[in-house]
């Protein structure tokens, strides 16, 4: 079964927008790597600031190659046209780790 890991980001109010649309400009940096299966960025809608960060992965092995790779390259890089490398939105993070031991999914509409 896959593994499910979150990031749990600590976001001032002021900083939403920008955490925002950092990871909307961001599109297709994790989709291509091997063993990645889902990401949602969550938006908190009350009563805390905390974003969550959700992907799923193939396998722990998956997981840590790409924080390895792609992703520390992109974090320890400027933007994409040079630029120095920006201030984070997040004022403080953390890992969560989870194993999926059950899923499911919609019955299809067709009864099939």
């Amino acid at each position: 079964m896959s593994i499910v890991k979150i990031n749990v980001l600590q976001v001032p109010v002021e900083q939403r927008e920008v955490l925002e649309k950092r990871f909307a400009s961001r599109a297709g940096s994790v989709e291509n790597s091997d063993g990645f299966e889902w990401f949602e960025l969550l938006r908190p809608v009350e009563g805390t600031d905390q974003y969550l960060v959700y992907t799923r992965w193939r396998s722990e092995a998956d997981f840590q190659a790409w924080m390895e790779g792609p992703m520390k390259a992109a974090h320890q890089r400027g933007g994409a046209d040079g630029s120095p490398q920006q201030k984070p939105a997040a004022s403080g993070s953390s890992l969560w780790s989870f194993e999926v031991v059950q899923q499911a999914a919609p019955k299809a509409a067709d009864g099939k």
